[in-house]
């Protein structure tokens, strides 16, 4: 005695077809995903060119600074004013170069803050919409699946 295996084939199709996909949403969500990527990374960017002109502008005062101390002294005291004077130099743009890298870390938190806030307001937006539009076609194909 045999069995022949049901085949769901047209059950799946006909049921598939009853609640229907909508594609739209992943890409809109693509989208909105790679809109996020590229304002983050102009967040980083910025701030990594940001951070490199301090930098760069750190060492070349510290450069200058330097060509004072390496120059020749014509009494022994002046080289340990030269060297006290650049530790002072140093000292103070220390401080300087940490509050600007300082500001551009405060400046990328905020912005990234804003950034999440809105995404996070999109995202429900998109969402809610979502559901409605997805609840208005299941009503609608459980009326028809109903009606026949």
């Amino acid at each position: 005695m045999a069995t022949k295996t049901p085949d769901f084939t047209k059950t799946m199709t006909e049921m598939m077809s009853a609640f229907p996909m909508d594609m739209s949403a992943m890409n809109d969500a693509f989208k909105s995903s790679a809109a996020m990527g590229e304002k983050m990374s102009k967040v980083m960017l910025d701030a990594a060119e940001k951070s490199t002109e301090i930098s760069s502008k750190w060492t070349k005062d510290t450069i200058a600074k330097l060509a004072d101390v390496t120059a020749v002294k014509s009494e022994p005291t002046d080289y340990t004013k030269s060297m006290t004077d650049f530790a002072s130099a140093q000292a103070e743009m220390a401080a300087e170069t940490m509050a600007a890298f300082a500001e551009v870390a405060k400046k990328v938190q905020m912005e990234t803050v804003e950034l999440m806030m809105a995404a996070g307001k999109e995202a429900t937006e998109e969402a809610t919409a979502a559901v409605k539009k997805a609840t208005a076609e299941v009503t609608t194909a459980a009326k028809k699946a109903a009606a026949k």
